[in-house]
């Protein structure tokens, strides 16, 4: 598979209150091909600035793979952070592609 922008693929990273909520998003991302696959782990201690304090809380993390192409569509329904998959195997990365939708990226090299 060749490296092109179009083709990189990506881990969204998202977090949940809880694992009915992972799993709601899970489905809907998955029904529309925007996501392969995803991985709930739970629970996760996060820790972060909130309304001036420092917070914590139990929450779940989900690991979804996609394209890159399609972060910003997916971004439109759960907020999240895309990191890059720099390498992987051939079949593990074909069977990605095979599960995500093809209209965004058809649109996105015609548009070159």
């Amino acid at each position: 598979m060749g490296e092109t922008l179009e083709k990189t693929f990506v881990i969204a990273l998202v977090t949940t209150a809880n694992k009915q909520e992972a799993e709601k998003i899970i489905r809907r991302l998955l029904n529309e091909k925007l996501i392969a696959c995803a991985n709930i782990i739970s629970p996760v201690s996060s820790h972060f600035h909130w309304s001036g304090k420092i917070e914590k809380a139990e929450e779940c993390l989900i690991l979804m793979k996609s394209r890159k192409d399609l972060f910003e569509k997916l971004a439109e329904t759960v907020k999240s952070l895309a990191l890059p998959i720099i390498n992987g195997s051939k079949t593990y990365l074909d069977w990605l592609e095979s599960c995500l939708r093809q209209d965004i990226l058809d649109d996105f090299v015609s548009q070159e």
